[in-house]
């Protein structure tokens, strides 16, 4: 069997796809920024978008590590906003 230098060789032997999980990466960053800045917004969108790549993690997608740790700085985030709330409040 022959082949031209221009066609593509087609494997009969199925490969192993590694979908990828975006909104675990982006549930990672808004939990890590919103630990600094605007943590009432961004720990809320690190909680959703990790539940949601958790999901997706759970059906076969990467990422379930980062999406675990998505939701717990997305957590982190709101006790933040929570303890800075209560020191504002006091003053």
């Amino acid at each position: 069997m022959t082949q031209s230098a221009g066609s593509p060789v087609q494997s009969s032997t199925p490969t192993n796809k590694h979908l990828g999980n975006g909104l675990a990466v982006a549930g990672l960053v808004c939990g890590l920024i919103g630990l600094l800045f605007i943590n009432y917004v961004l720990g809320p969108l690190a909680i959703i978008f990790g539940g949601v790549g958790l999901s997706r993690a759970n059906r076969g997608a990467g990422h379930r590590g980062m999406s675990i740790a998505a939701i717990v700085l997305g957590i982190l985030d709101l006790i933040v906003f929570a303890v800075v709330v209560v020191a504002l409040s006091n003053n």
